[in-house]
């Protein structure tokens, strides 16, 4: 049976295939990572991502191959988490651009999408990387626009099986990913989407159900969050249908009665949502500018009590009054991990911590709605982590406000950054000053190995405590603090003036504080500040400057 054109149903079915795919397979993906430490998550990042791409078509199987694609990207990029869900966002959204008028696809169409993917996957990262995830979604356009054949399935096995043996060929490309013995995590997340994709069209699948995700343990944040914690009761979502909606006098009659609020608008309609504590209001302002669909009210405080498994804008949730604020210069938003060290970030006043960073890094939606939450002329955000800028770029685009993402990739970075400010000077002279505080940090962590590996010649077993300076493995053993002491010894340079330990949730207060007078005696010529920082998977987070 040929298989000449892809019609809404099947599209529905491939995605949906796909994302429940990598779902499956996303542990084996975090496998993939690297580095052996734990907080390899790009296989959590793209399967988050996906999943939210997927949750926003549910429903769609009857709607044209454009309608579905279309929806599809704009969930993908709300939803996108750490650079390798930024990515996989921006392969759909190129995908949408060219299919989005089409009620069906035939394999030229496809080929064509998928190399429209490819560029704007490439056209998103400032300096591209051969050996990752760019180069298998290249490799997918490339091979499916020079298949000779009509049929799709024909094509999209050749798409798989050159992606598969350019997936192979990328430890060639990346030395760290041949010294690890590992392909790209990246691109394998690709291949598995693809393949699912191409496992409905092989079989004639017709009906795919969309999958739960596996059950995760539930923050401690969350854990503890109390019922009168959660301040707008009820989490409302809708669409307006209109060719002709006011958003911004909408946007500012309704965030005064809620917060979360965020507002997509695109042509003729409009996603919105807000925590509120009347809905009929917000519903009653709505209906005056167009016609009202997929109406959802959720009520978060039942839902606390019945199951924690929230999402997490809970972490981000702030207990202060937010109406009627003053419009002020200057706002930030920090990502940190830790209570200590978003007690730190508080009283240097960032407005909103959200918490993340390794093993969960917040999607772009995440970030949007805490920029939202802000009323200032200027918002600054500091991801504190290199897989968390990409996200934060994209909020900033997508937000109406002036958002300006400062590229932290560390705690120490974003915490020198804020002391930088200085809220008389403009905003391109702190910027300015923000950046040249963080090029005189120097960041080092310890932490331990999630599994046997080789690094830089270096063999490592799985419980082996690891010393990194600026991202590389320079010590290993099996003392924490032995591992920290040697690691700030290699950091210290001869003008440096301060050492700052920040210790993690794992560490025995007796211990520290023996440690810590022992840095103390070793460098008196230097200021060293111990903060218990309470971070999980990092016994200590070591910076000096």
């Amino acid at each position: 049976m040929e298989h000449l054109k892809i019609d809404g149903q099947c599209f529905y079915n491939m995605v949906v295939n796909g994302s429940n795919s990598l779902e499956e397979n996303k542990e084996y993906v975090n496998s993939l990572n690297v580095f052996p430490v734990p907080d390899g998550d790009t296989g959590t990042n793209m399967s988050m991502t996906f999943r939210t791409a997927v949750s926003e078509i549910q429903g769609m199987q009857n709607k044209s191959v454009g309608e579905i694609v279309k929806k599809l990207s704009k969930g993908a990029l709300m939803g996108a988490r750490g650079n390798s869900g930024v990515i996989l966002s921006q392969i759909f959204r190129g995908i949408a651009k060219s299919l989005e008028t089409k009620e069906y696809v035939n394999s030229k169409e496809f080929a064509e999408s998928l190399m429209e993917g490819s560029k704007a996957a490439y056209k998103a990262v400032m300096r591209p990387t051969e050996g990752t995830i760019l180069t298998i979604i290249r490799a997918a356009g490339e091979s499916a626009v020079k298949c000779e054949s009509d049929d799709i399935a024909v094509m999209l096995e050749e798409v798989c099986d050159y992606s598969k043996s350019m997936l192979n060929k990328t430890p060639e490309m990346l030395p760290v990913l041949k010294k690890a013995k590992v392909v790209d995590a990246g691109g394998m997340g690709l291949l598995i989407i693809l393949q699912g994709m191409y496992e409905v069209v092989k079989n004639n699948m017709e009906s795919i159900e969309i999958k739960s995700p596996k059950k995760v343990e539930v923050p401690s944040v969350i854990q503890n969050l109390e019922e009168h914690d959660i301040k707008f009761g009820y989490c409302t979502e809708f669409f307006i249908r209109s060719n002709n909606v006011e958003i911004d006098d909408f946007k500012h009659t309704i965030e005064k009665i809620g917060d979360s609020m965020v507002i997509v608008n695109d042509e003729d309609i409009v996603k919105v949502h807000i925590h509120t504590n009347d809905p009929g209001k917000v519903l009653s302002e709505a209906v005056k500018l167009g016609e009202l669909s997929k109406i959802k009210i959720d009520n978060m405080r039942e839902q606390h009590r019945n199951v924690l498994d929230i999402h997490n804008e809970a972490s981000i949730e702030k207990d202060e009054e937010q109406e009627n604020i003053q419009l002020k210069k200057y706002a930030f938003v920090s990502v940190a991990m830790g209570e200590g060290i978003k007690n730190i970030f508080e009283d240097l006043g960032v407005d909103f911590v959200i918490e993340g960073g390794q093993t969960m890094n917040p999607s772009t939606q995440d970030i949007l709605e805490c920029i939202n939450k802000i009323n200032a002329e200027n918002i600054l955000v500091f991801p504190n982590n290199k897989n968390i800028i990409m996200a934060a770029n994209q909020a900033a685009e997508i937000s109406d406000k002036n958002v300006k993402v400062v590229e932290t990739k560390t705690i120490p970075q974003g915490i020198t950054a804020i002391t930088s400010f200085n809220q008389e000077l403009e905003l391109d002279e702190n910027i300015k000053a923000m950046e040249e505080g963080i090029n005189k940090v120097t960041t080092g962590s310890v932490t331990y190995a999630v599994r046997d590996t080789e690094i830089d010649g270096k063999v490592i077993k799985e419980g082996d405590i690891l010393g990194i300076v600026e991202g590389k493995i320079e010590e290993i053993g099996n003392d924490m603090f032995n591992i920290c002491n040697n690691i700030v010894s290699s950091m210290v340079k001869d003008d440096s003036e301060l050492i700052t330990v920040f210790c993690g949730k794992d560490c025995e207060k007796d211990k520290v504080d023996e440690f810590s007078s022992k840095l103390q005696e070793k460098y008196k010529d230097i200021d060293v500040q111990f903060y218990d920082g309470n971070q999980p998977l990092y016994y200590f987070i070591v910076s000096v400057e």
